[in-house]
């Protein structure tokens, strides 16, 4: 059966340092799956730092701005990390994507590498289930000026310095003022980022459809300052008023230095993540799998 997507993107690792070994495995996957794309009539295309990275010349090469533009179907090999480096530049083209694992625990990249051919087939078929992803937008904003801007997949992290002490923010809801906290930082996660730094701070895991953010303090002076869960349609301020060396991580993939008084504003974007799951797996099977639930159960 010939594929229901006509052009289909390839892209890889491409935020680590290439090394032999990585690259050769990526370049083994990439021929395997553009073997198996090209026999279901589809066309095949390069990113291109992708191909640079795995040295790969064979293929024809588009910047990320041009699959956005003309592919109707990106398959993402990595972990994710690079599910949401790629996802969130591709998130406002509209471009649906497919994760195929090739990191450690990947609850976004859902397709195991050793079955990714007998895997995809169907899926290129139609059989697949289609799930939309909330993203942030996030603005850091000084002296009534908004400095940098990002969008996030995952999470929005206020971090301290590495060398200083506890930082201190103020944060408001709405224009409402909720708490003043002191902390090693401040977690602002979607549903999607609720399984990752978020989870490890004793924040909840969100389902994906739920409309929500979590709030979570990263080890709080007051134990009573404990993770919230908002609801997405509100604007979240966070405002450093103590401590030194701070920043701002979005998706741990972009930075912003903070100084006393920056306000970083969290608020729902218009734009979400297309992602495609092989017919039938659900966020918790994902979950037993990737958090190893009823382990030496039946």
């Amino acid at each position: 059966m010939k594929s229901r997507f006509e052009r289909i993107a390839l892209l890889g690792r491409t935020h680590q340092p290439p090394t032999a070994s990585v690259a050769a495995s990526t370049r083994d996957v990439l021929l395997q799956l553009s073997e198996c794309l090209h026999n279901k009539g589809a066309d095949v295309f390069l990113e291109r730092e992708t191909a640079d990275h795995c040295n790969l010349s064979d293929f024809p090469v588009l910047s990320l701005e041009e699959i956005g533009k003309t592919c109707d179907l990106a398959l993402i090999i990595g972990g994710d990390g690079t599910m949401l480096s790629h996802g969130r530049r591709l998130a406002p083209m509209g471009v649906p994507l497919i994760g195929i694992n090739q990191g450690r625990l990947g609850f976004m990249t859902d397709i195991p590498l050793q079955r990714m051919v007998e895997t995809l087939s169907p899926m290129l078929d139609g059989q697949f289930d289609e799930e939309r992803r909330s993203m942030i937008q996030a603005e850091v904003w000084r002296d009534g000026r908004c400095i940098f801007q990002a969008l996030a997949l995952n999470d929005v992290v206020v971090n301290r310095g590495g060398t200083s002490g506890m930082v201190e923010f103020r944060i408001e809801v709405d224009g409402h003022f909720v708490a003043n906290q002191r902390a090693d930082g401040l977690i602002i996660a979607t549903p999607t980022g609720s399984t990752a730094y978020s989870l490890s701070a004793g924040g909840p895991v969100l389902q994906p459809s739920v409309a929500g953010w979590v709030m979570a303090p990263i080890a709080p002076h007051t134990l009573s300052n404990r993770p919230l869960v908002l609801s997405n349609a509100t604007t979240i301020s966070v405002e450093l008023v103590g401590g030194r060396d701070a920043s701002a991580n979005f998706d741990m993939q972009s930075l912003a230095s903070l100084l006393m008084g920056d306000k970083i504003v969290v608020r729902k974007s218009p734009h979400e993540a297309r992602l495609l799951h092989p017919k039938g797996l659900t966020f918790f099977d994902t979950l037993r799998k990737k958090l190893h639930w009823n382990e030496g159960g039946v």
